[in-house]
Order: C-alpha cells, then sequence, then structure tokens
C-alpha cells in the first residue's frame, strides 16, 4: 500500500503538471488522480467529486492533496478534506513538488508531506548570470 496523490488545480495546470512529471521520471509510482476546477463550477458538485477521489485513492496509507494557490476555490474545496493522518493538504505545487513526490513512493503521509514542501521550496532558484560571464 502507498499514499495516494490529488491534485486539485484551476484548469489546465494539474493534468499538465502530471503529464510533466510523467514524462520526468517515466512512471508514476504513485496512484495519482486529478481535478481541475472551473472558474464557474459548483462548490457543493466539486467537494462531491472530490470525496469520491479520496476514497479511490485511499489505500490505507492516506491521501495527500496538493492544491496550486493557497486561498483559491481549488485549494478551499480541499482542506474541507483535511484530516490528520488520513488526508494532508498542500498548496503551490510545482513541477519539482511533484517529481518529489513521485521519488518517494514508500514513505507514509507525514513523510511524504514533508518531501513535497522540501521538493517545492527547493525548485525555487533566481537564476542569472554571474558576473564575468558576458551577455546571452
Amino acid at each position: 500500500m502507498s499514499v495516494g496523490v490529488l491534485l486539485i488545480t484551476h484548469p489546465g495546470i494539474g493534468t499538465s503538471m502530471l503529464h510533466s512529471a510523467r514524462r520526468i521520471i517515466q512512471q508514476c509510482p504513485l496512484q495519482t488522480m486529478c481535478i481541475e476546477v472551473p472558474v464557474d463550477a459548483s462548490p457543493e458538485r466539486t467537494s462531491d467529486t472530490v470525496a469520491k477521489l479520496i476514497a479511490q485513492l485511499d489505500q490505507g496509507e492516506g491521501v495527500l492533496i496538493l492544491t496550486d494557490l493557497f486561498g483559491a476555490t481549488p485549494n478551499n474545496i480541499a482542506r474541507k478534506f483535511s484530516h490528520p493522518g488520513r488526508v494532508a493538504v498542500l498548496a503551490g505545487l510545482n513541477l519539482p513538488m511533484l517529481v518529489r513526490v513521485f521519488n518517494y513512493p514508500q514513505a507514509d503521509l507525514k513523510s511524504l508531506c514533508n518531501t513535497a514542501v522540501q521538493g517545492g521550496a527547493r525548485g525555487v532558484h533566481e537564476c542569472r548570470l554571474d558576473a564575468g560571464q558576458g551577455h546571452a
């Protein structure tokens, strides 16, 4: 058994991230699903769908929900399902975070949550030319 992963994002983000992560690591070692929430979506209907997806993904080890933007509708819906030890919700989904999660498929929910946060934060860098390298 392993932790399930659910991406809840704005349209186009979750499927693109999942597609890119799968191309980078060649396979998805964790059961993963994605729901994209349109601006005009019914929060109640979307919550019903999320509840069903969580039930499908939870194989006894819990579910990690990754959302794109804290405080936005996808994140607000996801936070309703947060349950310590069963469902963890993180905002700020980025590609380094998702790839890192997929590289630790045996991790428990708490460890996977920490790994995701570290991967997301460590994936952010300021990129600039060093002095003396010239201009591209």
